[in-house]
This record gives structure tokens, sequence and C-alpha cells, in this order.
């Protein structure tokens, strides 16, 4: 990636000027580095928006190809804080649409913010997760993603997106600045727009809520391979 003099010296720029630039330096990263594969992109013709894209996460480099694949809907995509206030993550940041939300907490400001987003017809991108998997294979998702499809009422898009770990691996120390690109065959898999099920009044709440939770996240396993499925096999 770039150093995080330059990334300063770009986030010191008016923000339109921030913007062209980010994607410019984020467009010749993915053409150089990325070979992207797309299936199921035949499941995005006449869906239902706004809608909210549910995918896994292996890279910081997910939502900088899906922003690439998903441009002609161009959804917001919902963040942790923290990569907004990086100097070199931000400018990743910078070329997507970002709502940030403050991860493991009860941030009821982002939480109004998202759903303020969708009743204005902003579709969303969210991974489930919540954080980047270190296994290389799902992980155990949040329950944010419940509270977000239920009061927005939005159907739900479900995405499989593998081969971003080895175009930009996890830094194994954690320092996100020294990751650096790596060339690599990225897959994307779009599955078919479902509606979100709702809770039935006699139905007990955590059982529910388990049940919805699992259903969402095997419907992204369905589009991975075997290995990538973690604990969703």
């Amino acid at each position: 990636m770039i150093s995080t003099t330059t990334a300063k010296m770009i986030n010191r720029l008016p923000d339109k000027l921030v913007t062209y630039i980010s994607k410019k330096i984020v467009a010749r990263y993915l053409k150089k580095y990325a070979n992207i594969n797309i299936v199921g992109s035949e499941n995005l013709k006449g869906i239902q928006t706004p809608t909210i894209f549910i995918c896994n996460h292996l890279s910081n480099s997910d939502g900088l190809v899906l922003g690439k694949v998903l441009k002609e809907i161009d959804p917001t995509f919902v963040a942790g804080a923290k990569l907004s206030h990086d100097a070199v993550t931000s400018i990743g940041v910078n070329v997507v649409k970002t709502t940030n939300i403050k991860p493991n907490t009860a941030d009821k400001e982002g939480l109004e913010k998202i759903i303020k987003l969708v009743k204005q017809g902003e579709s969303l991108l969210i991974f489930p997760e919540g954080t980047r998997s270190r296994a290389g294979s799902m992980i155990e998702a949040k329950k944010g993603i419940l509270l977000i499809a239920r009061m927005t009422g939005a159907p739900i898009v479900p995405i499989g997106i593998y081969g971003t770990e080895k175009l930009l691996p996890i830094n194994t120390e954690g320092d996100m600045r020294a990751e650096s690109f790596n060339y690599a065959d990225v897959h994307i898999n779009i599955g078919k727009q479902f509606k979100f099920q709702k809770r039935a009044k006699e139905q007990d709440k955590s059982e529910y809520e388990d049940f919805t939770l699992k259903y969402m996240m095997y419907k992204i396993a369905e589009l991975l391979p075997d290995d990538y499925r973690g604990v969703y096999k």
C-alpha cells in the first residue's frame, strides 16, 4: 500500500479531490493485482431495492472489490469506525460510500443513521461476521445484522467472496498499514435475493434469532467452496 506520509498528504486535500485520487489509486491496484471472476451477476437484474448485501469477510480488499462489482447499485458499506481513523486504510474507505458503526457496542446513533439511509433508498453492504476472518474461512456472525434487517425490512442478497485473503493478506501483527497487495484470482459468487424472515408471535426470541442468523449465513456459505465455509459447513 501507499506510505502513511503520502496518505496523510492526500487526506489533507479537499474532499472531492481526496475521493478522486483514492479511486485512481485503488483502481490501479485492482487492475494490476486482482483477476476478478464473477458468478451470478444475473441475480442482480430486476432485484428489489433498497436491499442489504451480506458477505463473508476475508480481507480489507473485500470492500474495494465489491464496490467495483456492485458499482451500478452503489451500496453504502457498513464499516467499523477504526478504518476511517487511519490515514492509509481511509484511502480505501474513500472509494466507496460508507457509514460507520462501533463494533461490539450498542451504537444507537450509528444504527439510526443506517436505518435512515435505507429509508432514503440506499442499499447496504454488511459483513455479518463483524471482522475479517483470521482463519481464512467463515466465523460466527454477530447479531447486529438481524436488528438492521428487521428494522429496515429490506430484502437480502447473499454474496460469497474468496481469493481476497491472498490479494491483500491480513498482517499477522494486526498492523493494517503494513498489508500489501499480491497477485491473486478473486472469486465473487452472487446469490438470489430473499426476504428476511419475521418472528412469529409465539416464537421464542432466542431460538428465532439463532435460526434466522444461521439461515442467512448458510445462504452465504452455499456460495463458497467447502474450505471457506468454516463454522457454516
